[in-house]
């Protein structure tokens, strides 16, 4: 027990100074320090009711290093407690105001959220079996009304995962408040290569465009979200609405997008950080950036960002190992350079990569913010047109 005692309480006193100033960075490498920092910059409570408790029963057993080292743990731990608050501040100067009245509980995820949000699943955007959709909504939604849509892009390195486990906490959020949203798949890399994941994912808008009003929702106020490579998609196709090049064979289809929300995205692919490089080239284009430059910028977000971009309201943590927050930083900067619309940024203290898959306080203050965003985009276009 004394062993373990000092192991757990070094394992905290890590977790928490990772959290905070990230080593590894590179992939893959950036996955072992992403681990254990997680959950320490996300739950540092629990974490630290654990090293009180294993520090407890070891000091009961007549141990006193180990009692120590949980000490430290508990007080490295303590630090990251307000990042939740400073997130929250952060995401209020990035939306133009603080959350109306006190904060709610933490929001509904996972299998709780699509169990009771889940309207419509498992159908077909078009033939290939990985698109597919879910749509999402209230039980009560009225089908004959014009709720405002989310289109949800899951991440996963562009090599993986799935709607059925991306973005429940935002999309539970944005039901239970009137929205219809739309999560969906994509063909996946290496078996599919570029740009066959951003063509499914503006052939799911175009779905959406089509179809969303015989679920409640308003077709002429399409929004997007994503999170890391779902990021980097929902920003493109963002910033390239009705691109020929990537509707091939529904080229006419309308896929302009009123706003779009991407966290942690990846935003130009022509800075090698974080190993990005590799990844894309064994994952997405299988060219290399020296060989195929155009290639790789027409893929960037960044450099498709120009004065018809909709409004984006961008969130990154700023101890991310996956993706790099200069990704974010400098894809907001050139967007303020050109773009006539808002744009929003929070950069979130100590958060890493993925955090918002945690249905923790940072969680809800961030679908909350997104929420704030995005309904007042939706009521300036109300007003202009004269509805409201």
């Amino acid at each position: 027990m004394r062993r373990t005692a000092v192991l757990v309480g070094l394992a905290g006193v890590l977790a928490a100074a990772g959290a905070r100033r990230p080593v590894l960075r590179r992939w893959p490498s950036s996955i072992v320090q992403a681990a254990p920092c997680l959950p320490a910059s996300e739950l540092p409570g629990v974490l630290m009711a654990v090293q009180a408790a294993v520090g407890g029963l070891a000091a009961v057993r007549g141990g006193r290093l180990g009692p120590l080292a949980n000490l430290a743990a508990v007080a490295a731990l303590a630090g990251l407690r307000g990042d939740a608050d400073r997130s929250a501040l952060a995401l209020a100067d990035a939306v133009g105001g603080p959350e109306p009245g006190p904060a709610p509980g933490r929001p509904v995820a996972g299998r709780a959220a699509r169990k009771r949000y889940l309207r419509l699943a498992d159908v077909a955007y078009g033939d290939d079996p990985a698109q597919r959709l879910d749509v999402w909504a209230r039980p009560d939604l009225d089908l004959s009304g014009r709720a405002p849509v989310l289109v949800q892009v899951h991440g996963g390195g562009w090599t993986g995962g799935s709607r059925v486990t991306s973005g429940s906490p935002l999309m539970a959020h944005l039901a239970e408040h009137g929205w219809v949203c739309v999560t969906v798949d994509y063909r996946l890399g290496p078996d599919h290569r570029w740009p066959a994941q951003i063509v499914d994912v503006k052939s799911a808008i175009a779905w959406v465009k089509d179809n969303i009003a015989a679920h409640g929702g308003d077709p002429a106020f399409v929004t997007i979200s994503g999170g890391s490579a779902g990021g980097h998609l929902a920003s493109l196709a963002a910033l390239t609405p009705n691109d020929p090049v990537f509707q091939p064979g529904f080229t006419d289809a309308d896929t302009t997008l009123a706003a779009a929300v991407p966290l942690y995205g990846v935003h130009d692919f022509s800075i090698d950080e974080h190993g990005l490089h590799h990844t894309v080239e064994k994952s997405l284009t299988g060219t290399r950036f020296a060989d195929d430059p155009d290639t790789w910028r027409a893929a960037s977000p960044l450099h498709r960002a120009g004065p018809d971009a909709p409004p984006f309201l961008v969130i990154h943590g700023s101890a991310d190992t996956i993706v790099s927050v200069n990704q974010s930083r400098r894809f907001v900067h050139r967007l303020r350079e050109v773009s006539t619309q808002l744009v929003g940024f929070a950069e979130l203290p100590h958060a890493q990569h993925s955090f918002d898959e945690f249905p923790t306080a940072r969680t809800g203050h961030t679908v909350r913010a997104v929420h704030r965003f995005l309904a007042g985009v939706h009521a300036h276009r109300l007003s202009a047109v004269g509805v409201g």
